[in-house]
């Protein structure tokens, strides 16, 4: 049985990595390291000694440019002692099995990179972007979900409705041309859906908080093993997260998610 080593990075802005790393553990990784942007550089810790590579939330570079992406150039161009591009780095990560995570900020790095939703005939290009919420203004609070059981993600397999807390001023998703939203319908793309108190996709506000055409709250990669959302799994890793837990079921933890993930790293081989 393979170890589930996860990657968490920080740094320019990031402020989620620690509960992220918390999250991790207790969904039964092997080992949970937060690593600043700068220990890549160093090569004080390496891409290619882990298996499962986690884009926390949080404000990188401070959202200008458009969330994400100053870091995206960052992470495209910036190499490792050994002269590879840390973009190169994440690639190989994914080419032999690893999996990789981006909550809100991150899945806006993601997108930004191209790895998000990579569809083939494209792939490694910016397809989506993430932009400004219709309400104008930054959203802080919980929301409903649930999982498309077609799509190929390993992180949302075998998972319903699920509940989370978005906190996010950018995180309408807007593809490059409309054949591109299709598609992502078409093969099973869209790994998550905002929904409205009786389970339905919503596409009005405030269950949809920032206005996503198909309700859409989360992205997979055509492999599964690439996985970017806005609501913060990592906060409701206790049932004492949710602000109803006192009174009956909320449905699955958030860090549901990063379970499936171990489980699917355990089963691979050593």
């Amino acid at each position: 049985m393979a170890r589930a080593k996860a990657l968490v990075l920080t740094g320019h802005g990031t402020n989620c990595e620690r509960e992220t790393a918390h999250t991790a553990r207790i969904a039964g990784a092997d080992e949970a390291t937060v690593c600043h942007f700068a220990d890549l550089i160093q090569g004080s810790v390496r891409i290619r000694d882990y298996n499962f590579l986690i884009f926390p939330g949080g404000f990188l570079d401070g959202d200008h440019l458009g969330a994400a992406q100053a870091a995206a150039a960052r992470f495209t161009y910036s190499q490792t002692p050994e002269g590879r591009s840390l973009l190169e780095e994440i690639r190989e990560l994914h080419r032999r099995g690893g999996l990789i995570l981006g909550i809100c900020n991150g899945f806006q790095l993601l997108a930004k990179l191209g790895l998000l939703p990579a569809l083939p005939e494209e792939k490694d290009q910016q397809q989506v972007s993430l932009s400004h919420n219709d309400s104008a203004r930054f959203e802080d609070r919980w929301v409903r979900m649930r999982c498309n059981p077609e799509s190929p993600c390993v992180f949302t397999k075998g998972l319903h409705e699920l509940q989370m807390p978005v906190r996010h001023g950018e995180g309408k998703l807007l593809p490059r041309e409309e054949e591109i939203l299709d598609r992502l319908r078409d093969e099973g793309l869209i790994a998550l859906r905002y929904t409205d108190a009786e389970g339905r996709a919503a596409s009005q506000y405030p269950a949809n908080p920032n206005g996503s055409p198909g309700a859409i709250a989360g992205l997979s990669d055509p492999s599964g093993r690439i996985f970017g959302l806005m609501p913060h799994p990592e906060a409701y890793h206790h049932r004492t997260n949710h602000p109803a837990w006192t009174r009956g079921d909320n449905g699955p933890l958030g860090s549901a998610l990063f379970a499936n993930a171990v489980s699917h790293l355990q089963t691979l081989s050593p």
